[in-house]
C-alpha cells in the first residue's frame, strides 16, 4: 500500500478522492463512532479514503460481472470519474480495451468475525495497483516485475 500512496502523488491527471460509507450492522446503540469505523483497514475491502488518478491502474476486488470480464484480480485504467460512477477500461485478458462502468457496492470483510460487530462499507470495489502482493500476481502474464523487499 505504501508504494501505492507514494506513486498515485506522482501521477499526473484528474485527480478523484472517494470516501466510504461505513456501517456497523446490529449497532443499535451506536457504540462505534464513523471516524472508527472510517480508520479500519480489511484486507479485501477498500479503503475509506479511495484517491484515484485519470490513467491509473487499480485492480477489482470483486467478481461483479464475470461474463464480461469484471472478475476479482482483474486489472482496470481509470479513465474518467462520476460522483458514483467509475469509468474503467479493462487493461489485462479476453476483455482487454473494454470501457465499463464501476458503482460503488456495499462490501463485508470475509474475516468479519475480527470484530464484534459487522462492519458494512459502501465504496467502489476496487484498489491501486501499481504494486500488488504476489498472491494477486498469481496466474497473470506480466511482461515486467520489479520486487520490493524492504
Amino acid at each position: 500500500m505504501k508504494i501505492n500512496n507514494n506513486l498515485i502523488e506522482r501521477f499526473s491527471g484528474e485527480q478523484k478522492v472517494y470516501y466510504s460509507f461505513d456501517e456497523a450492522e446490529d449497532d443499535k446503540n451506536n457504540l462505534y463512532p464513523i471516524e472508527y469505523l472510517n480508520s479500519l483497514n480489511v484486507s479485501g475491502v477498500p479503503p475509506h479514503y479511495l484517491r484515484l488518478n485519470t490513467g491509473c491502474p487499480v485492480i477489482l476486488l470483486r467478481n461483479i460481472d464475470p461474463s464480461n470480464g469484471l472478475c476479482n484480480g482483474t486489472r482496470l485504467i481509470c479513465r474518467a470519474f462520476q460522483q458514483n460512477i467509475i469509468d474503467a477500461e479493462i487493461s489485462v485478458g479476453q476483455h482487454a480495451g473494454k470501457r465499463v462502468f464501476l458503482p460503488r457496492i456495499p462490501l463485508c470483510p470475509s474475516d468479519n468475525e475480527k470484530f464484534p460487530f459487522k462492519l458494512k462499507r459502501k465504496q467502489f470495489p476496487i484498489q491501486l495497483s501499481f504494486s500488488m502482493t504476489i498472491n494477486k500476481a498469481q496466474g497473470q502474464t506480466i511482461p515486467n516485475v520489479g520486487v520490493y523487499l524492504p
